[in-house]
């Protein structure tokens, strides 16, 4: 109990950031509604909390006006929609907050996902060409979209300040032995970058450069059918910033590098905090909620099946922490000090099982209506109930 109650306390501390717009009553809403029951105190997230940081909530308005997608934001549709929270470092807690200001803004029709970024640069700078060149290798502003909520099948979208565009589909993350699909290409996108200052033009102070996308959803969608998004549906989505530190040389932007001569590591700042530095973790990604409303949004509430897994992602972490000591996988729940299969998440009764080799498992969590699962890849499924 005394540890759920730190683990409460730390969110808390986490969040006293998030008060400065609307958004702040989104981001306390999840957190106390994300984090599991503190009475399940027979399993420990001690040693994980950091994965476990709320993620942030976005609800994106309909819109039925046509948007010219040209990097500016005149129209009357983007008017109505809500900047989201500023950008913070990819590891959340305790770190620096990030130099430079960086927000998103977001709409949908019945074809498009419409994005709107603006990120505050005094040096703006790029040289990276041609599309699917590996574009944050520049500064860049990244898009990441898992349209199934499954942590596979989802995609990447990279822009430059000279609208190069790398875009890439992962069948799995690469911790579970995904390979990028370069090949992919968004068919239909539309992208457009305006630099506010001049481009890679060392002797003068520029203000900003923004980002305004279409996505269409057939480009996000696997085979042969798709449709749009249904009032309500819940995405995992996130955004980031890789941000270079430079310093001008013969009238030239470089980027610097430590005193033995190897590049200094980029800056990675997010909408919502990893807890890592590696956006390839889906689950750790913001929400994106979909209404037809055109003015205004509901307040977001997660939903109980987002709170059960949690315990299925908990478990996942604990198996690959126990691999990693022990080269096997553990075999049975026992192992991880949870002797009984009951388990109530917000005051909902749920029974959870795990069938395991030492090569290979899955977990599942049950409730009166379905069943949730998560296997040895991190894919994440929901089932008929089977407990």
């Amino acid at each position: 109990m005394e540890k759920r109650l730190c683990d409460f306390f730390i969110m808390v501390d986490y969040l006293k950031g998030h008060f400065k717009n609307g958004y702040s009553k989104i981001s306390l809403l999840i957190a106390f509604f994300y984090l599991p029951s503190i009475s399940n105190s027979q399993i420990s997230f001690e040693g994980f909390e950091h994965l476990f940081i709320p993620p942030k909530a976005y609800t994106a308005l309909y819109t039925q006006h046509a948007i010219k997608v040209d990097g500016d934001f005149n129209e009357k549709a983007w008017q109505t929609a809500a900047w989201t929270d500023s950008f913070v470092d990819i590891e959340g807690n305790g770190k620096s907050q990030p130099t430079y200001k960086t927000r998103v803004k977001l709409l949908w029709n019945d074809s498009c996902l419409f994005v709107a970024a603006e990120l505050e640069e005094p040096h703006i700078w790029a040289n990276l060409k041609q599309h699917d060149n590996i574009v944050y290798y520049d500064n860049d502003f990244e898009v990441f979209i898992d349209p199934g909520n499954d942590v596979h099948q989802y995609f990447e979208i990279e822009v430059n300040a000279l609208n190069t565009i790398l875009d890439l589909f992962m069948p799995k993350p690469y911790r579970n032995g995904g390979i990028a699909m370069l090949s992919y290409n968004a068919t239909g996108l539309r992208s457009a970058v305006k630099v506010h200052g001049t481009l890679n033009h060392p002797g003068d102070k520029d203000s900003s450069w923004v980002v305004e996308m279409a996505i269409p959803f057939q480009s996000i969608y696997l085979g042969n059918k798709w449709s749009p998004p249904q009032e309500g549906a819940l995405w995992r989505m996130n955004f980031s910033r890789v941000e270079w530190d430079v310093e001008i040389a013969n009238d030239k932007y470089q980027k610097k590098k430590d005193v033995a001569g190897k590049l200094l590591p980029e800056h990675n700042w997010v909408w919502s905090p990893q807890g890592v530095i590696n956006m390839h973790l889906p689950e750790r990604w913001g929400y994106l909620q979909f209404t037809k409303n055109t003015t205004s949004t509901a307040t977001f509430i997660l939903p109980q099946s987002e709170k059960r897994r949690q315990y299925l992602w908990l478990l996942y972490y604990k198996q690959k922490a126990y691999f990693t000591k022990h080269r096997k996988y553990a075999t049975s729940l026992k192992n991880f000090g949870i002797n009984t299969p009951g388990l109530q998440v917000d005051g909902d009764e749920n029974i959870l099982k795990m069938e395991a080799t030492t090569r290979q498992f899955t977990i599942y969590i049950s409730d009166d209506d379905n069943t949730l699962s998560i296997n040895d890849e991190g894919f994440v499924q929901t089932l008929k109930k089977i407990l």
